[in-house]
């Protein structure tokens, strides 16, 4: 079984897919002590290391190191400064992509990157990772193209090292096409899961920047993204539909049950199986929100890594 180490590992959705994918992950690493709880819950084989990146002087050897660095520089959802110094964390990937020096890479990120405002900071990512010895590729990938039930745009770079002459080509979609399955629907995430599972979704007001856009889609229909402020969750098909009254300004069209998703559907429509939350003395709701919403969908994910070429053994 080829081996991985993972970095900016969060509650494990990247390892999930990876490992789903035929690896064996050696190490992780985050500092949300919630995400170490629910990662070593649901994978306590994996060594996970909690704290600051910049405060891990060695990396196991592997054959595969994946990461998936802080986005809010580069996300919609987040403060969108170029400048940040949270957008330089890919220089500590770097680092352990020098000292490991494995047979490849993928890194996942918030599609925000491709924007013009950002283009230096992508193309300085890319060229630290060509001149750590990778052959570089990048593309964006729809969840929802790979059989989750969610819209959720991210940008993949993957590496594959100089000395296997190779270059990485990204999978196609599953999902959708002709001949394919269709996509995976709401329904098929959630169907069946309790209605109403007090204690488990943020129930406050639906203040007016909730209402500035439209939350919600149908049963039928994939999710919109699943976010990581429960605030902004996205809301469940039983509420009534949404309408336009002007710009930024929408209605619910009548006055029936309404509710976000809880963190449990927002699991499922992330991709995950069955995810497990420990009761942790830093699990709030809020906090079990964030980590799933901060999670790389665990299909998509392994998608990437199945097309990996088999250069393993």
């Amino acid at each position: 079984m080829p081996t991985a180490v993972s970095l900016f590992s969060g509650c494990g959705g990247s390892d999930a897919g990876i490992i789903n994918a035929g690896f064996d992950v050696l190490m992780a690493n985050d500092v949300l002590a919630y995400a170490q709880a629910v990662y070593e819950h649901n994978h306590p084989e994996t060594d996970y290391r909690l704290g600051s990146i910049s405060g891990i002087e060695h990396f196991p050897d592997a054959e595969l190191l994946v990461g998936c660095y802080p986005c809010q520089g580069f996300s919609q959802g987040g403060v969108r400064d170029a400048g940040r110094q949270i957008n330089t964390l890919y220089l500590e990937f770097a680092r352990a992509l020098n000292q490991i020096k494995p047979k490849a890479f993928i890194v996942e990120n918030v599609s925000g990157m491709v924007r013009k405002n950002y283009a230096h900071l992508l193309q300085d990512q890319l060229r630290v990772f060509t001149e750590a010895g990778y052959n570089v590729s990048f593309q964006v990938l729809n969840s929802a193209d790979f059989g989750v039930a969610q819209e959720r745009k991210r940008i993949f770079i993957v590496g594959i090292r100089d000395d296997f002459g190779i270059e990485y080509e990204f999978p196609q979609p599953t999902h959708g096409i002709l001949g394919g399955p269709a996509k995976a629907t709401i329904e098929d995430a959630i169907g069946g899961m309790p209605e109403w599972p007090e204690g488990e979704f943020y129930d406050l007001d639906f203040h007016w920047y909730y209402l500035s856009r439209n939350r919600r889609n149908g049963w039928n229909e994939q999710s919109k993204t699943i976010v990581a402020n429960p605030r902004h969750m996205p809301l469940h098909p039983m509420s009534p539909p949404l309408e336009k009254l002007e710009h930024n300004v929408w209605r619910f069209t009548h006055d029936g049950p309404a509710r976000r998703f809880s963190y449990r559907e927002a699991a499922k429509l992330q991709g995950f199986e069955d995810l497990a939350f420990p009761e942790h003395k830093s699990g709030s709701m809020s906090m079990r929100y964030k980590v799933v919403g901060n999670a790389v969908p665990p299909p998509l994910f392994e998608a990437v890594a199945r097309a990996l070429p088999n250069i393993w053994f």
